[in-house]
């Protein structure tokens, strides 16, 4: 069987049984793997030609968790190939081969003239759904394809939770709101142009196949952030800082870790890095037993 046979039966079969949210990338990774892999039999890919995707894939510059990602979904079709649809395969190539190292985590906060500049520019765009998505993901440390996947029924207004069913680690969470996210949000479910034929709150134009989706406002954010000539800054950056800042307001790890929906502290610790001059203001706080001032 030829890789681009095994890959579009993936794509018929597995791919759809996933997350609408990892439907989407992995279609993307499927076709960058079709371009170097589509040529060749299943049986004669082998490590050695595994090993060249990878060093070419980080010589044109692709981030190593970007080509790690892309690893694994080659060594899933493998392994479905090989355990489901019962290919005779030698091996798995891409099973034992050495991914490239992820590195440290991202650690982009928001500084305040970047907030407030956003803030305003958020403000003053045509659709007023930017503005409120921008809000509640600071305030909420939920992430972007949790808060566009919301209707109604998941927002308790009057108890200011938010209950998130589908989430990315795959467990169910209640996410407590604050006044100001209380507030976007019923402002946004009482938008009288928000469309009756479709129940999410942040819902998009008509596909073409006439079905409204989630709001997708990635250019809208490129062009905003290309404005202010403000770098290096992802949307997902403000779940950092909305989790960094509930660190630095004094909630616990096990507090913190029900809002985020990380599931373990290892997960969390990389999202909580404080800043510097807090850490200065706890120290004056520590009594001197030296006698010195």
């Amino acid at each position: 069987m030829l890789f681009t046979d095994a890959l579009d039966r993936y794509l018929a079969e597995i791919t759809p049984t996933k997350k609408l949210s990892t439907q989407r990338p992995e279609r993307v990774k499927a076709e960058t793997l079709r371009l170097f892999f589509g040529r060749y039999a299943m049986s004669s890919i082998n490590i050695e030609l595994a090993n060249k995707y990878r060093d070419r894939r980080i010589a044109e510059g692709k981030k190593p968790n970007t080509v790690r990602l892309e690893l694994a979904l080659a060594s899933h079709l493998f392994n479905t190939a090989m355990r489901e649809w019962r290919i005779g395969l030698p091996q798995n190539p891409f099973a034992g081969m050495r991914k490239p190292s992820v590195g440290p985590g991202r650690d982009r906060r928001l500084s305040l003239d970047e907030e407030q500049k956003l803030r305003s520019k958020v403000a003053s765009h045509s659709n007023p759904m930017m503005r409120w998505i921008f809000e509640i993901a600071i305030e909420t440390c939920m992430r972007v394809s949790e808060i566009t996947g919301l209707t109604p029924s998941h927002v308790d207004l009057n108890r200011r939770i938010v209950r998130l069913g589908d989430t990315k680690n795959g467990e169910a969470r209640t996410v407590p709101l604050t006044q100001h996210a209380k507030a976007m949000f019923a402002v946004a479910i009482a938008n009288p142009a928000r469309p009756r034929d479709c129940n999410l709150i942040f819902a998009g134009e008509p596909g073409r196949d006439g079905i409204r989706r989630p709001y997708q406002f990635n250019k809208i954010w490129s062009r905003i952030k290309a404005s202010l000539g403000i770098k290096d800054l992802r949307f997902h950056d403000l779940r950092h800082e909305a989790v960094s800042r509930l660190v630095e307001a004094g909630l616990s790890d096990q507090e913190v870790s029900a809002i985020s929906g990380h599931k373990t502290m290892q997960m969390l610790k990389r999202y909580t890095h404080l800043r510097a001059e807090d850490l200065v203001e706890k120290l004056d706080r520590v009594p001197n037993n030296t006698g010195t001032a």
